[in-house]
């Protein structure tokens, strides 16, 4: 795995380096030795408290998580421990339904970063090319990213579509009148 630490309003030491690749390097089980794998840590400081967001690059997925706390060091605990759950989730996820055999073999999912925002105000447009997939595997990469939604081309009729977490449980699917032409 190669990392990319990252500070905003702090310097990284050694000490935080060390600290955030190690723990990073028990992500280690859940890739093929070949994979091609990037890791990206930004530690951010704040008056009180720091904020660490991690994004995990590989071909198949790309998996991101974000964690406020007082004390930098328990936020990047906490941040691997979202990590690592959403690993597994998706890796029993695929074992239950036999899309895949491992992590690396997933489709390709462009990498959707979030954004600190002003309210009511457009500050990011995002062009996505949408492939199509079954409701599964939109489920499948919508939890591994951590987002509440997702949008994809359902592969059975053609139709753009947005699956979504609801907030009583369970998902719900919005669905395109028109088809593709």
């Amino acid at each position: 795995m190669k990392y990319q630490i990252i500070g905003k309003n702090i310097e990284v030491t050694d000490s935080i380096r060390c600290a955030i690749e190690e723990k990073l390097g028990r992500m280690d089980k859940y890739f093929h030795d070949g994979d091609d794998v990037l890791c990206r840590a930004v530690v951010r400081s704040y008056k009180v408290g720091a904020k660490v967001e991690i994004t995990i690059f590989t071909k198949a997925m790309d998996f991101r998580t974000e964690v406020k706390n007082d004390d930098l060091y328990a936020a990047v605990d906490l941040a691997i421990d979202k990590l690592e759950g959403q690993m597994r989730k998706l890796k029993t996820r695929m074992d239950r339904s036999k899309e895949a055999a491992s992590l690396g073999e997933a489709l390709y999912l462009e990498n959707l970063e979030s954004e600190e925002a002003e309210e009511d105000e457009i500050v990011r447009t995002k062009s996505i090319y949408l492939e199509p997939m079954t409701i599964e595997a939109a489920v499948t990469r919508m939890e591994a990213l951590g987002h509440s939604f997702f949008v994809y081309l359902d592969s059975d009729d053609e139709r753009i579509s947005v699956v979504y977490k609801r907030f009583d449980g369970g998902y719900g699917v919005i669905q395109a009148e028109n088809k593709l032409k």
